[in-house]
């Protein structure tokens, strides 16, 4: 969703010269262009999960709300750097290469459990996206996942990374409306 929205205000250029409208519709609507490409893949998953006869878990009914964190999250980190792409285009560049990074520190492809240091299972659930695909785990696989809750045993500490997605999100449309007075002039 990131690397779509990246570039939005850029691609629109010749929009935003010709019509005066809210430029962070640009950016929603690719955002929601690839909101709709994850509900039709998870479709698709459900479709999988039925014909291999899965259980549903009655923790299902949290995935949206997990869901809407990780869409919150993306939100926020999309308007800042569609901004900031206007100014500076090696953004997209750099924000690839955080992406890599990132794909690979989160436990996408592998469990958590794997990682037999505490203190390492403790900074990785500090990251948002590791922390929401725990919690997607546990509701809708195992209840055996490790959470950022367990993990940090009911403590303050497993309201870290909500707290990023907060902070991610008004930084990203405080920084978002600062620059968007000068789209027309720096496209």
């Amino acid at each position: 969703m990131t690397v779509q929205s990246l570039g939005s205000i850029v691609g629109r250029g010749d929009l935003i010269r010709k019509i005066r409208i809210p430029r962070w519709l640009i950016v929603l609507s690719s955002s929601i262009a690839a909101l709709i490409n994850l509900l039709l893949n998870l479709i698709v998953v459900g479709v999988f999960m039925v014909i291999n006869h899965v259980s549903l878990m009655t923790t299902m009914i949290w995935l949206p709300l997990i869901l809407l964190e990780v869409y919150i999250l993306a939100l926020g980190l999309s308007l800042f750097l569609s901004a900031a792409f206007v100014k500076y285009r090696d953004v997209q560049y750099i924000w690839e290469v955080i992406l890599q990074a990132g794909f690979y520190l989160t436990p996408i492809l592998y469990p958590l459990s794997r990682i037999t240091s505490l203190t390492f299972q403790k900074l990785i659930m500090i990251n948002p996206m590791a922390q929401t695909i725990q919690d997607a785990r546990y509701a809708t696989i195992s209840h055996q996942t490790i959470t950022g809750y367990k993990l940090f045993e009911g403590g303050w500490h497993f309201l870290i990374p909500y707290s990023i997605v907060v902070i991610v999100f008004i930084v990203g449309v405080r920084y978002f409306r600062k620059e968007s007075l000068y789209f027309a002039e720096n496209i």
